[in-house]
């Protein structure tokens, strides 16, 4: 396998919570979080921050990451409609990567994510044995259908929570695959696609308001408590 590309797309614009990737959570910047983390994942090469906001750059800048570069994406693939494929391929058809580096997708919403989870996940797919993998964690919840029979459990016979296996939810936290793949395929997963499972608690993403409250509860007591970290 060739470098590690970890791309992490940050657009200014944001319905929901105004300068959401650069508001101040736990003390710093949301973005700041994931590229911290990554910063410090011995496997990680470089870490592109794709954005269109000139007051991202300027945040983004100012940590003094010696991975960190800056790609600007173009308007078209920062719209409220523009999808995250779109802004990846954009990169990858203008960065000139080979087609065996690995290509990870990061997404800021995730702060809970950690430098081990990105470390752990690149050593499995580094084995060889899948061609993409994402990130979930597993969900002890009974689901249902819409036609109002039960969807992963036998209601006659509900099971302990202990003993119930649940099922793997994507989290959103990251997913990893090469550059060929992605180019090939036009999508973040191809092939075959493995799973990384996360913890829990890392089962939110923020999108909305109480997201951002739950989140950084969350982050204070499971991440920055865990290291030792106080909050600034």
């Amino acid at each position: 396998m060739g470098k590690v590309i970890a791309f992490i797309p940050v657009r200014g614009g944001s319905k929901s919570i105004p300068s959401k990737n650069i508001k101040l959570f736990c003390g710093k910047p949301l973005v700041y979080w994931n590229l911290e983390a990554l910063e410090t994942a011995d496997a990680v090469d470089e870490i592109v921050v794709a954005t269109d906001s000139d007051e991202i750059e300027s945040v983004v800048r100012r940590f003094f990451f010696k991975k960190v570069v800056i790609y600007r994406r173009s308007p078209e693939n920062a719209s409220d409609t523009a999808s995250t494929e779109s802004v990846m391929l954009e990169y990858l058809n203008q960065a000139g990567l080979q087609k065996d580096d690995i290509f990870m997708l990061v997404q800021a919403t995730s702060p809970l994510t950690k430098t081990e989870h990105f470390g752990e996940a690149l050593s499995i797919f580094l084995q060889g044995n899948y061609d993409s993998i994402l990130s979930c964690v597993r969900i002890k919840r009974f689901l249902w259908n819409a036609d109002g029979t039960s969807k992963n459990y036998d209601y006659r016979n509900r099971p302990r929570r202990q003993n119930f296996e649940g099922e793997l939810m994507e989290n959103g936290a990251f997913y990893i695959s090469t550059a060929g793949r992605v180019l090939h395929t036009k999508n973040r997963l191809s092939g075959a696609i493995g799973i990384y499972e996360m913890p829990e608690y890392t089962a939110m993403e923020i999108d909305e308001p109480h997201d951002w409250l739950i989140m950084e509860q969350l982050m204070r007591t499971l991440r920055l408590s865990a290291a030792g970290m106080p909050e600034q």
